[in-house]
């Protein structure tokens, strides 16, 4: 298969010399039995680290080195004769960018998964960011390219956290569909660190069913930059430290367009996608024991759509039908976002450590509609043997729509807290407190008019038999509007909360054990409710193989409602609207063995999920609507598998699967448990690396996505006859790479010498160019009194050029 991909020649370097040098870990200290290959070439270092290694002629230009409970390496060998001599560091990472059970994270037993911030550049299609690589562990699920968010365990986008620099940030709250989205918070250029948990997580993070998303920024060592640009915008970073080694910044700036990707949808017209953001880390140590930071953002998204005319195809082929949409009208939609955190830490000793920070987000945003649609529906010709196959051959009917919407929101959220750590023998207690002040204004005003061979859909006519046996159908004075709301709301209230969490590591006959239990509470003003949350982990490390972990998690997930869960389908706020609450069970086993000589990580973990005081919802492809009535019971549960490695030396793939239900029961509707919107039964991703053996500069990124189709019914209609699948969920994205200047290797070239890394990717989206579905246009016919659910596909087969710079 790699050689199928990557069918690309390069001249064979021609040169020999000797390589003479050391490898050392991260502490400087030699590491014996590395093994080095080049070529046919190997070596072993002694218990010195040093090493002495022949480069044949026919070298391929490169040095690949590694050992077991150590990142695979590249060196690339410079273009001189004779004696070279080298100093190889080695990265200690026994689990291969997952869970380091030996590290001081309170949560590592409850299954936080640490991920490589160097797959980030890795990532081929729409999304190459973190959300990109978070979708392809097993449970997460992304519905569209063109939205970053993400269901975990079968729990809703509102379920998630995420935290940057300990901060949590928001997403904006009115968007409804993944072309308004735009640019996420997070800043892959500007990432450090990435920890994620999608259940069972520690009492350290915040009040929500589902998973947690843990961000932490570069603080710069040195002068250090990234450029990236493709066809769907471009970013630039760049981060530097002053000469005293105080003061530390690293801003970013992005710009996208998502105009490459509506040019791939079934409606055309002229549509504006510009969005932008900027984002500035600093900080200052002012002794060596205090330093203090400051996190700011400000994002624009700007999307806007005349649309001119959609023509969708879609049944079967024997019952092959068209949609024919011509619009008139205009969308505007805008959301502006601000964002700021300040931080200081102090460190009296070195095992205390305190911080207090403080942060406000404001959100502004609209959305304007006054759309008018007019549309048929038609037979295609199947005769593959006539000459208007393809063709519409009849008419079934015809009608028309008109969207109005007049919506804003003004969303300001400003808190305060306290968090701290002290170590005491081999124990850590963590502690935290926070007060938060919410205030939010919302104008929710939009209607819908429904017609179809010219009656309302609401309207039901009287009918009259006259002579002849014709029916006359007789028109009432009023007709009713299909949808209206128009409702004003203002809700201020504060939350206050805290935590504790005792991490407690102990060995008894060379087995290793490691407890982390934890408390978590919250008081909202709103509700008048106050909810304590226990949590707590275990896990083991069998002395009798210390290649297994097993680990156990369990704890209850208070989450009490956002603005969201509190507003209903008509727009009015729920005054007595109560937590939602998940159980959660999480029983899970980690295994490290070698293969290709190599090693590799499977990662099992089977769950339950007890949930009570839901809020049901319905979903639109991005937007949620919620009843905002605790009036369901739930469950979820589920098994996953991850396999994780270097398939390829040097490089880290995985795959993942999982097997899920998520369902609930809605009281009052006497139909028992239902799927959830988000039931979508299995998920399959790969992400996976590779490169030509003898030329490493050609490289190949797979990211492969597969799940299940998503539960949906008619609009205004009850859940339970939500009983229609939509089709799975397929696409493979595929980039190739060609390195053009190589980190650590030397050139002669001024403009290389100035630059680390360069190289330029052309990257071909949804290649297999599956039509995947993200949700469903229902129309009428009031001939046939028949209801047509016309899928809204997403993206065809696309190619993208992608540049990428670092210096």
């Amino acid at each position: 298969m790699r050689y199928t991909l990557l069918l690309l020649l390069l001249p064979v370097f021609g040169f020999g010399q000797t390589l003479i040098g050391t490898v050392q870990d991260e502490e400087g200290r030699g590491v014996e039995q590395v093994l080095l290959e080049c070529g046919s070439e190997k070596a072993f270092t002694e218990e010195d680290g040093s090493f002495t290694l022949e480069v044949p002629p026919s070298s391929p230009g490169y040095l690949i080195y590694g050992r077991l409970g150590y990142r695979t390496d590249t060196f690339y060998i410079p273009d001189v004769t004779g004696e070279y001599r080298v100093q190889l560091e080695l990265i200690s990472n026994a689990t291969i960018g997952d869970v380091n059970v030996d590290a001081d994270r309170p949560d590592n037993p409850g299954g936080t998964v640490e991920l490589d911030n160097r797959n980030l550049a890795a990532v081929a299609g729409p999304q190459s960011s973190v959300e990109g690589l978070i979708r392809t562990l097993p449970g997460v699920i992304g519905r569209s390219e063109f939205s970053s968010q993400y269901n975990v365990r079968g729990g809703s986008f509102d379920e998630n956290l995420v935290y940057v620099n300990g901060i949590e940030v928001y997403r904006p709250f009115l968007v409804r569909a993944g072309q308004q989205e735009g640019l996420s918070f997070i800043n892959p250029d500007m990432v450090e660190n990435i920890e994620f948990s999608a259940g069972g997580f520690s009492a350290i993070y915040g009040d929500k069913m589902s998973s947690v998303l843990d961000i932490t920024y570069k603080e710069p060592k040195d002068f250090e930059g990234t450029f990236r640009g493709s066809l769907l915008g471009g970013q630039l970073a760049v981060g530097g430290r002053s000469p005293d080694e105080r003061f530390t910044a690293m801003g970013g700036i992005r710009y996208r367009t998502n105009r490459l990707l509506l040019g791939a949808l079934d409606t055309d017209g002229d549509f504006t996608s510009n969005f932008f953001d900027a984002q500035l880390l600093m900080t200052y140590a002012i002794t060596d024991d205090w330093k203090v930071n400051f996190l700011g953002n400000l994002a624009q998204n700007d999307y806007r759509v005349k649309p001119g005319t959609r023509n969708t195809q879609f049944g079967s082929f024997q019952e092959a039908l068209q949609l024919t949409v011509f619009f008139d009208g205009q969308e505007n939609y805008d959301y502006t976002t601000a964002f700021g955190a300040l931080s200081t830490e102090y460190q009296p000793h070195e095992d205390l450590s305190i911080s207090f920070y403080t942060s406000a987000y404001q959100t502004v945003e609209r959305e304007f509609v006054d759309v008018i649609g007019l549309y048929r529906i038609g037979d295609l010709n199947t005769n593959l043997g006539s000459d208007e196959f393809g063709e519409v051959s009849a008419i079934r009917g015809v009608g028309g729509f008109h969207q109005y919407a007049r919506n804003t929101l003004d969303a300001i959220i400003f808190n305060a807290g306290h968090r701290g750590v002290y170590h005491f023998g081999n124990n850590s207690l963590y502690w935290g407190t926070r007060i938060q002040r919410e205030d939010i204004e919302d104008r929710y005003k939009e209607w819908e008019y429904i017609d179809s061979a010219g009656y309302s859909v609401n309207h039901e006519p009287t009918s009259i038999l006259i002579s002849g046996g014709d029916t006359v159908y007789v028109s009432d004075e009023q007709l009713e509007i299909w949808q209206n709301y128009d409702t004003r709301a203002a809700v201020t209230s504060w939350r206050t909360t805290g935590y504790l969490e005792l991490v407690t590591p102990w060995e008894h006959n060379e087995n290793q054990f490691r407890l982390n239990t934890g408390v978590r509470a919250q008081y909202w003003s709103w509700s008048g409710q106050t909810t304590i949350s226990p949590r707590a982990s275990l896990s083991w490390r069998p002395a009798a193989s210390n290649k297994w972990l097993f680990k156990f998690a369990s704890g209850f997930y208070h989450q009490h409602a956002f603005y969201r869960e509190m507003r209903d389908l008509e727009g009015d706020v729920n005054q007595d609207i109560r937590a939602q609450l998940a159980i959660h069970y999480v029983a899970g086993a980690k295994y490290n063995f070698e293969m290709f000589d190599r090693p590799f990580i499977l990662n099992t973990e089977a769950y339950y999920k007890d949930m009570d005081n839901l809020i049901p919802y319905e979903m639109d492809n991005v937007r949620i609507r919620y009843s905002a009535q605790n009036n369901a019971v739930g469950r979820a549960y589920g098994v996953e598998t991850r396999i994780n490695g270097e398939f390829v030396k040097g490089v880290e793939s995985w795959a993942s699967l999982a097997l899920f239900r998520v369902q609930e029961d809605i009281e009052g509707d006497n139909s028992g448990y239902i799927p959830r919107p988000t039931d979508q039964l299995f998920n399959f991703a790969l992400f996976f690396q590779d490169y030509l053996p003898k030329y490493p500069t050609f490289r190949v990124n797979i990211n492969l996505a597969v799940t299940g189709g998503f539960p949906f019914g008619a609009p205004q209609t009850p859940r339970e006859t939500h009983v229609f699948r939509s089709p799975l969920y397929r696409r493979l994205d595929v980039g190739f790479i060609k390195v053009l200047r190589v980190k650590d290797k030397e050139y002669s070239n001024a403009f290389y010498r100035n630059i680390d890394e360069f190289w330029i990717s052309l990257e071909v989206f949804n290649i297999l160019e599956n039509r995947n579905t993200v949700s469903y246009l229902w129309v009428r016919d009031i001939s046939t009194a028949n209801q047509y659910a016309v899928p809204n596909y997403l993206t065809q087969r696309l190619v993208n050029l992608r540049v990428h710079v670092s210096f």
